[in-house]
This record gives C-alpha cells, structure tokens and sequence, in this order.
C-alpha cells in the first residue's frame, strides 16, 4: 500500500515541555553514534502528543537525532502504526478485521464506522472528532471481535455496543475498555470450569483495563507529565517530567504546585497540623509518618483520589494510609518514597499528584 504525507500540514511542530525532556530521556539510552535508534519511541510519542505524525514532526525528530529526512521519512512511511494523516480529535478506532474478527462479526463493526464516523477510512467525521480504519489482527483473537480505541482494547464487541461506545465518547465519556460482554478476561462466557483461584484482591476490572482505568489516559493526547521518565540506565536518575511552569490536570483542571506544598493545603491537613492518633514515626529513607489503624470516624475513602482503586487502596491502608490528611502532607521526597514502594504501582503518587488531590478532598472535609 503506497503510504503519502497528507497534503494539508501544519506549519511548525514543537514537542511539549515535558515530552521534549522525555524524548531528550530516550537518546541517552543508546550510545554516542547510535542515537538514530531512538527514532521509533520518538516518532511514537510525537504521534501520542498530536494524534498523527506531520512533515513538520517527522523532521524535527530527525534533527533531533542527527538524521537526514528522507531516513525519518522512511521508517515514518513503512510501519502502519504511524497515522500519516490527521485523526479525529476525541478518539481514533481500529477495528481488527483479520480472520477471528472477520467471522465474528468484523465486518458489522466496519458498517457501524462507516455510518456514524465516514463512508471511508482515514477520513474524519463531520465535525472531525472521529476517525477509522480496518487494521489487520491486533492479538485478541480469543474476545473476537475487537477494536483498538485510542491506547486500548475493547472486545467482545457486537455492533450496537460498538454505537453506544462511539456515541459515550462523543458525550466526553470514557467507557472502560476491556471484554463488553461481562467477561472478567478471556475465560469462557459461562465462567471458570477449572483453575478456579480465590478472587482476594481481585480488582475490578481484568489487568490490563484496570490499569488502563487508573491511568485514564485511553484516548487522552499524552503531554508527557503523565509518567516522569526513569532512567536506570543512567544511574536510576529522573528526567523532571513537568513543564517549568505549574501544570494544569486536564482530568480537575486545578494546577499542581510540584514545588512543595499542594495548593490549598490549608491547616488542619498538614501532619505537624494534626496530630494523628496512632501515629508511628517516620523511618530513615524519607517514610512518611503512618497510622496503626485509622483515625476515629473510620478510613476515608482513598479511591476518591484519581489513580487509586480498591487494589491500590488496600495496599496504602496496609502501609498506614487511611486518611486524605496523611497524603496531602507527603513531602517531595516522601512522595518518592511512596512512589518506589507501590511495588507493581511505582510512580503512581507522583504522576496523578495524590497530595494535591488529597489536599482539596481533605479541605472539603473541614
């Protein structure tokens, strides 16, 4: 398939803020002379941040690297991943359309496309928040049949529920990816017949729409303050993710001060502002201060916090959170305490702001 730049390009592209520090982050992973290797992350996160790759972001990629543009323009052109023409604003939709998918109803969801977004792929919805496109097999062959929206898989589709995702989105809403068909993950529709396992600390969705859930960012453009990039190839040193001027969460559209305190941490939120019955001393390595067992009134509800589910909740309450309080007063460095003992959760506290967030929930409160 011949693969041309669209005709109509922007005039300029520029990498956010962080972004930039972020793609300045995966150059240094390889070593001097070889830096050209970087160019796939970098034209992946040019395509994360503006929905589509432009001549202009193609070439500031090779500049970046040292690269002549017709070397940018190649690996650009061959891989399908990279949308060379503008997607729609709110979500684009790949709908799987190989073997599995095909004889399960493949060619219902291509229809359902068609009529609510564009007669063809690649051309935008009328009021350009949609776009398609029929893709060959995605790997989920067992939830047949399926489509990538955005960053993530929804399965077990079937044509209405496909209209009625569409039709969410375009309200603002995210509906959580994942099977649409009541399945946990790809066991059989009936349940488990054999290896059966205790469901404690079953989240409630399946692994990876959980996260996707918690991070949710399924079809938000990535301005690159999402996840600070961690560079352990270089000593377990942090790239400063976050623009120089204080950032504004597109989820709460309240700005974060990662200076120090949170804004609206007012009394009565800080720890040395309230004492906390119970109380155990913080430990050497920047632990924040815990409690036993929560304060008199009972655990507030953690998962109120954006990023934090019942699974996360219960691993903070076992660590000696309980309380929005005792998050809003976390410090820089305690907050990367927490971050690196979240275990399979690292960096959670830091990329959603949980004391900002606590700070308000806390303040709501008094």
């Amino acid at each position: 398939m011949l693969r041309r730049l669209h005709a109509d390009q922007p005039a300029t592209f520029a990498f956010t803020d962080a972004n930039l520090a972020w793609a300045e982050g995966q150059i240094t992973k390889y070593p001097e002379g070889r830096e050209a290797s970087a160019i796939i992350p970098l034209l992946w996160r040019a395509q994360e941040q503006e929905g589509w790759l432009s001549k202009p972001a193609i070439e500031t990629v090779a500049d970046m690297l040292g690269l002549s543009y017709i070397r940018a323009l190649e690996v650009a052109t061959f891989y399908f991943m990279f949308q060379l023409q503008p997607v729609g604003k709110i979500a684009h939709i790949q709908v799987c359309g190989t073997t599995s998918c095909m004889i399960c109803g493949a060619e219902d969801l291509v229809a359902v496309c068609r009529d609510k977004i564009a007669p063809e792929a690649h051309a935008l919805s009328d009021d350009g928040n949609f776009s398609w496109e029929e893709v060959e097999c995605l790997g989920a062959c067992s939830n047949a049949p399926m489509a990538q929206i955005g960053k993530d898989y929804y399965e077990d589709l079937t044509a209405d529920r496909l209209g009625e995702i569409i039709d969410a989105l375009a309200r603002g809403e995210v509906p959580p990816p994942g099977p649409q068909n009541g399945r946990y993950a790809s066991e059989p529709l009936g349940g488990l017949t054999s290896l059966k396992e205790h469901d404690s600390g079953k989240t409630q969705y399946n692994a990876s729409a959980q996260l996707a859930v918690d991070l949710g960012e399924t079809v938000k453009r990535i301005d690159g303050s999402e996840v600070p990039l961690r560079m352990p190839w270089q000593g377990g040193a942090n790239v400063d993710a976050a623009p120089a001027t204080t950032p504004v969460d597109r989820n709460r559209g309240a700005s974060s001060d990662r200076s120090g305190e949170a804004p609206g941490q007012g009394a009565g939120v800080t720890a040395a502002a309230k004492p906390a019955q119970g109380s155990v001393a913080p430990e050497p390595g920047n632990r924040p201060a815990t409690l036993t067992e929560p304060e008199e009134g009972g655990s507030d509800d953690l998962k109120r916090i954006n990023g934090i589910g019942p699974k996360l909740e219960q691993m903070l309450n076992e660590m000696g959170f309980f309380h929005f309080h005792q998050i809003a007063a976390w410090s820089p460095a305690e907050v990367a305490w927490v971050d690196e003992n979240l275990v399979t959760f690292k960096g959670r506290a830091s990329r959603d702001d949980w004391v900002a967030q606590a700070a308000a929930l806390a303040d709501a409160k008094t």
